[in-house]
């Protein structure tokens, strides 16, 4: 695992940077979650396995600092991958992002395109205001969620754990590595009014795009609408939206085939 210092937050991100052919594969991951934990058995699974690969634990999440002055907004984040990128001296690569990640991809690629070739977004966030777990958490003032709102949250993913499900089992040890605060601001940065939209810049981003869908989370009328768009949508077979976890060979695989047709 790799580290950079980020000025812009005063803190230190980490990645792993595995070996590989370029162009390189960025992948992000959600809310809660972490890449070194969600994302690294899929990054690890051929034909994804045959790149180079940076899988980014954002700031707050998985083994990065947690800075306590640090917004956690979608740009922020983005700003925050955009420096893992030049550090490592990555160009034109592509981005795969997972729910908030997919989101943070987007923008991502609108702020930097020089860093971003073709995107994939996982069942990412694509208009304000609408999420799952994002609206519940972002529900609480702040203060309400450090003092209670999070203890809450980490007990109904525990809850579901227990049931021996491999998606919400992962999700829950993430969850409880992730900072409280980072957490909160991320959910209310993923909701909030961006202009334009990230649907509007998924549509607009002129290089290979995707959208994957679980195949239980389907029927989904964004299916449609996004391939009406031009996005190219993908179907895990099988799974939730715990896909990367779930079905990290099936994911690669599509994600996989789809790059190399790019």
């Amino acid at each position: 695992m790799k580290s950079l210092f980020v000025p812009d937050a005063g803190a230190v991100v980490r990645y792993h940077d595995l070996p590989g052919l370029e162009p390189a594969v960025v992948l992000l991951h959600g809310l809660g979650a972490a890449g070194s934990s969600d994302l690294i058995g899929a990054a690890c699974r051929p034909p994804l396995a045959r790149r180079r690969r940076l899988v980014v634990d954002f700031l707050g999440f998985g083994y990065s600092d947690r800075p306590r002055a640090f917004g956690y907004s979608l740009a922020g984040h983005a700003g925050t991958v955009a420096a893992v990128l030049d550090a490592a001296r990555v160009a034109g690569g592509a981005v795969v992002g997972h729910s908030m990640g997919g989101t943070v991809g987007i923008v991502l690629a609108s702020q930097r395109p020089d860093l971003v070739a073709a995107l994939v977004v996982a069942e990412g966030n694509l208009d304000p205001g609408v999420g799952t777990g994002s609206a519940r958490i972002a529900a609480w003032s702040e203060a309400d969620y450090l003092a209670r709102g999070h203890a809450e949250m980490l007990a109904a993913i525990e809850a579901e754990a227990a049931g021996g499900d491999p998606g919400w089992s992962a999700y829950a040890a993430a969850f409880r590595l992730a900072d409280p605060l980072a957490i909160y601001r991320s959910a209310v940065g993923l909701l909030a009014p961006i202009e334009p939209t990230a649907r509007e810049r998924l549509s607009r981003f002129p290089g290979p795009k995707a959208f994957v869908f679980g195949e239980r989370s389907l029927p989904d009328p964004d299916a449609g609408r996004l391939a009406a768009a031009g996005v190219t949508v993908l179907v895990v077979p099988g799974a939730t939206h715990a896909m990367t976890v779930e079905a990290p060979d099936d994911f690669a695989r599509l994600v996989g085939g789809f790059l190399d047709g790019c």
